[in-house]
């Protein structure tokens, strides 16, 4: 946070009137904001971020299995925090004039996140937030290890997609990563109600 506002701080004299904040997948603008927003949005996600994060774990009725992963919940929450200050970085210093290619590095954090979040996802234990959290994984913790143990592979398989994606610079490996990303959700979905059924 405390960088993402540093590097506001030092760019927002130097930005153009219009400021490009959302970009296609072949990397090409389309949405602009303000140089006051573009500047200031990222700094306040990252602090609301950083406040949600101290707060799930104080209001969750299952806090006391928060103490079983905190690690890896700090690692999850960290790395979005951290995919967040490069995409501020790389989104202002494009607008800056930098030569950046978006459509290569925005998949490569994505990507790096994903396997993040996939490798640590076995670790998760059972909690209203954080996690895969379906009616039946809520309902057995057997069903929550097995889940997040399908789960984990299925997003570090989309996260590898997505990587390869920024590797060879392909807007369909692209379109496919975020394809296989969807599926990893909805197969991990499909696969609790699966595991509840086989439990019963």
């Amino acid at each position: 946070a405390a960088l993402a506002t540093a590097f506001s701080l030092w760019a927002y004299p130097h930005l153009p009137a219009e400021v490009a904040t959302h970009f296609d997948f072949q990397g090409n603008a389309d949405g602009w904001s303000s140089p006051r927003v573009a500047a200031a949005a990222v700094p306040l996600m990252i602090l609301a971020l950083l406040g949600i994060t101290l707060v799930l774990p104080k209001i969750d009725p299952r806090r006391a299995n928060y103490a079983l992963f905190t690690p890896s919940y700090w690692a999850v929450m960290n790395s979005v925090m951290v995919l967040l200050l490069g995409i501020h970085v790389v989104t202002l210093g494009k607008a800056l004039g930098w030569n950046i290619n978006i459509g290569r590095v925005v998949p490569l954090g994505v990507g790096a996140l994903l396997l993040v979040m996939g490798n640590l996802m076995t670790r998760f234990r059972p909690n209203w937030f954080f996690g895969i959290r379906t009616p039946w994984t809520l309902s057995s913790d057997v069903v929550w290890r097995k889940t997040h143990r399908f789960g984990g592979a299925a997003f570090m398989l989309s996260g590898a997609c997505f990587v390869a994606a920024a590797a060879i610079d392909s807007t369909k490996m692209a379109y496919a990563a975020f394809g296989v990303t969807i599926a990893a959700g909805l197969g991990s979905v499909l696969y609790s109600y699966l595991a509840w059924r086989r439990a019963q």
